[in-house]
């Protein structure tokens, strides 16, 4: 098992009440994606943080935001990955347009290069961009691991159908600090 770690859409938009995109729960979670982060690095694992961003002028969430403006702006504030999760100049960072982290970006690629098969996903929301990355993923026969404890959407019923969803497609559904003792296990660090 070679393996990495995703983090999608840890960004001010998403975890901003103010924002039109606010994801209830997005917050919380930080802590445990903090925890499997650190580990990460630690043992020098591959990190690769998920961004959206859309162009004002073709701001594909527009007719879904009743409120106008513009979110996820290349370079905003809103955009930008939550200051606890930053990454280092030395991971890698994917820019998306759309719900998956897979769809027109180099993701696989860089997977490959990396001769990864196997990744833990966390962010937000689980059933728009975590579900599509999973799916995906899923789909290029990657072994996928759902952080429960590392994911978030609007609400628990959500969250839960979600997860239950995506195990019966084959995914791995674990908490943070089981996440963390399967890899010391298999990697014994």
């Amino acid at each position: 098992m070679n393996i990495a770690l995703l983090i999608i859409d840890m960004q001010e938009d998403f975890l901003n009440e103010s924002s039109p995109l606010f994801v209830k729960g997005g917050k919380d979670i930080i802590p445990n994606i903090e925890r499997l982060l650190s580990f990460f690095r630690k043992h020098n694992f591959p990190r690769i943080f998920v961004k959206r961003e859309h162009r004002s002028e073709v701001d594909i969430d527009k007719p879904r935001i009743p409120y106008g403006g513009s979110v996820l702006l290349p370079n905003s504030k809103g955009a930008s990955i939550v200051k606890p999760l930053l990454p280092t100049e030395s991971e890698i960072v994917v820019i998306k347009k759309r719900f998956s982290a897979f769809f027109h970006t180099e993701l696989d690629l860089i997977l490959r290069r990396l001769h990864i098969d196997t990744l833990v996903i966390t962010g937000v929301q689980t059933p728009n961009c975590i579900r599509a990355t999973a799916v995906d993923g899923l789909s290029y026969d990657y072994d996928i691991i759902i952080a429960s404890d590392g994911t978030a959407s609007s609400s628990y019923e959500i969250q839960k159908v979600n997860l239950l969803d995506l195990k019966n497609m084959g995914a791995k559904v674990l908490e943070t600090h089981e996440i963390i003792e399967l890899i010391k296990r298999i990697y014994n660090v």
